[in-house]
């Protein structure tokens, strides 16, 4: 069951990425990337090359909607790369607990947030970066990963939310 859970919510963030988020440029310079959440939601027990894997083609689905050349495979590619070392920096060992995934209960309200804005930096970073290809307007591409950062790390935060709450026992 928890194998469709992840299923559906990986179609129902491509299509709110898609098909809304894609659309929304405030300023021409916030565009949220929601759909780096899936890779930050996944279970800690995720193998590594299951997790770049599924990585892979969740940029790759983004990239052939988008028409995008690869940059949004090649960001969330890094960002699963990056996420054991990261979870392995913040927490001192990487956390061992079968089925569990990052939540507010698993990681800590603050650990969760650190987490997911490490991550989310590196995403955009390597995005925006691969977006301008050169280094010209390199305080106008940073002033765009940590906009569209905060953003992002907004509606992740709330998605973290949304998708980890606790289940009922009756």
């Amino acid at each position: 069951m928890f194998r469709w859970k992840l299923l559906l919510m990986f179609f129902a963030i491509v299509l709110l990425q898609v098909l809304i988020l894609n659309n929304v440029y405030l300023g021409g310079y916030i565009n949220p990337q929601v759909y780096v959440l899936f890779v930050l939601i996944l279970p800690f027990d995720v193998r590594g090359w299951h997790l770049l894997l599924m990585a892979f083609f969740l940029g790759l689905l983004i990239d052939v909607f988008e028409d995008s050349l690869a940059i949004h495979t090649a960001s969330t590619v890094m960002l699963a790369f990056a996420r054991p070392f990261v979870l392995k920096l913040l927490t001192g060992k990487q956390p061992d607990d079968a089925g569990d995934v990052p939540s507010f209960r698993t990681l800590g309200t603050m650990t969760l947030f650190v987490y997911s804005l490490v991550l989310i930096l590196i995403h955009h970073m390597v995005l925006f970066f691969m977006e301008m290809f050169h280094f010209r307007d390199f305080t106008e591409t940073i002033f765009r990963v940590v906009i569209s950062g905060g953003l992002t790390l907004l509606f992740v935060i709330i998605g973290f939310a949304l998708f980890n709450r606790p289940t009922s026992k009756r």
